[in-house]
């Protein structure tokens, strides 16, 4: 009988030496009595065993050490998952584009009011390498939101509408985040960027190394973010507006003399403005912003033309639709002070003619090309005002004719075929009327024979 105890507590000692199953089950003592139970009737399952029990303190390992930070910021938390155009779901990370990765800074600036798509205060950040513009949370250090410098395809800086105090809006245009071009199936999509800057010397700007710039040489904050982005970006360059293509005739209402560039418009119910620029028509400040580049339109028309007011209705194609797939955008209730402006703006580009659309898209503009737009500036300029005088005088034209509508009664149709039909007898009355002046009765030859009956009845 101790023969067979000692036999059986062999395989226990023998047992109790593997390193794997100790180390896995370690913690719990009737699971690991349960696994030497059964290695003992089927010794043949030990590899088995062994596998599960390395299996199981990998697990264990991995949830006691979380991944590191990199790891987490690519996750990003569910909670700031934010649907994007396309209709896909994206972390906060935009990991594709390396935004969060650790980079060297070329710049950055503290305390800059974002308005999209965040409104708080961040800190802007342009990093080198593959290069991002992003912004970091000056609380908890996380990076919120970015770009790829390389995903960026329109960057505007455009002053700040009826404030007292001039602004200045950077808007920053991913590529298929214009309103206008969808984005292919599966493809990633960066979210627009808008944040203000005040039209005075920056106060929290820095360069990578820490050293602070903006200060005592004169320069803006606006004219240095608008340099910095300059210098970085190598495709497209900053495009403010410019009196050249559009100037307000009404200037802005809260800074006395100062010119304006924007149009107020709306877009269905939501109220916005439009900037006429050199690479295209600009809707903004609220989401969603639209920006229609000159290869994507396809026609610009005038609606619902007032005393008053008139629309714009915008024909777009995008760039991979097919030649029919268009759609419309129809921007209301335009003062007609503008509307010259417009007019020639749109006339300078050829926008009203579908037939230019195809070689919009065949050559992107050149937004670097300022002096080719000085030489042409004073024909341009002499075009738009010659322009401007012929829209004047057909505006008065269709002024006079809708008075005359206006007096028209409809009454008149009936009396109309009536002195048709007399001018018949005016033949006959114009002969009788030289009859009349040399002494006949003018009733006799109204009358004729109605006067002759009468004279017979007295009779």
């Amino acid at each position: 009988m101790s023969f067979a105890t000692i036999n059986r507590s062999a395989p226990k000692t023998l047992l109790a030496s593997i390193p794997a199953i100790e180390n896995a089950f370690a913690a719990e003592p009737s699971l690991k009595k349960r696994v030497y139970d059964a290695i003992e009737n089927t010794p043949q399952h030990v590899p088995l065993f062994e596998d599960i029990a390395k299996y199981t303190s990998s697990l264990l390992a991995r949830h006691a050490n979380p991944p590191t930070q990199p790891v987490e910021a690519d996750e990003g938390p569910a909670a700031k998952k934010r649907k994007l155009q396309n209709g896909n779901v994206e972390g906060n990370t935009q990991s594709t584009g390396d935004v969060k990765a650790e980079a060297s800074l070329q710049f950055y600036m503290q305390d800059v009011s974002f308005a999209m798509p965040q409104r708080k205060k961040l800190t802007l950040e342009v990093t080198t390498g593959r290069g991002s513009l992003r912004a970091r949370n000056q609380s908890s250090k996380e990076v919120e939101f970015g770009v790829p410098l390389d995903r960026i395809r329109h960057v505007l800086c455009l002053p700040v509408p009826e404030k007292s105090q001039r602004q200045f809006n950077f808007c920053i245009i991913p590529q298929y985040s214009d309103g206008i071009n969808p984005p292919p199936e599966g493809e990633q999509v960066f979210e627009s960027m808008v944040w203000t800057v005040s039209d005075g010397p920056a106060k929290a700007a820095f360069s990578g190394n820490g050293q602070q710039v903006g200060t005592g040489d004169g320069e803006t904050a606006e004219a240095l973010v608008r340099r910095i982005l300059n210098e970085t970006l190598s495709h497209t360059k900053v495009v403010r507006p410019d009196e050249r293509q559009f100037v307000s005739a009404m200037p802005e209402a809260h800074r006395k003399g100062e010119k304006a560039y924007h149009v107020k418009a709306f877009r269905g119910s939501k109220e916005g403005y439009l900037f006429f620029l050199s690479t295209g028509i600009f809707f903004g400040f609220k989401k969603p912003l639209v920006f229609f580049a000159f290869e994507n339109i396809e026609s610009i028309s005038y609606t619902s033309v007032l005393q008053r007011t008139f629309n714009l209705n915008i024909a777009v194609r995008p760039h991979n639709g097919d030649e029919n797939e268009t759609q419309e955008f129809e921007l209301s209730m335009i003062d007609q002070a503008d509307y010259a402006g417009i007019d020639a703006y749109i006339k300078k580009h050829g926008l009203q003619d579908a037939s230019l659309a195809e070689a919009r898209r065949a050559k992107r503009y050149n937004i670097n090309g300022a002096k080719a737009e000085e030489d042409v500036a004073g024909t341009a300029d002499d075009n738009a005002a010659e322009e401007s005088e012929l829209q004047k005088a057909q505006r008065e034209l269709e002024d006079q004719e809708d008075e005359d509508e206006e007096d028209y009664d409809p009454g008149s149709d009936g009396e109309s075929d009536g002195s048709g039909s007399s001018s018949e007898e005016g033949e006959d009355g114009d002969e009788e009327g030289d009859e009349g002046e040399e002494g006949q009765d003018l009733v006799a030859a109204e009358l004729g024979s109605e006067a002759e009956d009468v004279a017979e009845d007295e009779l």
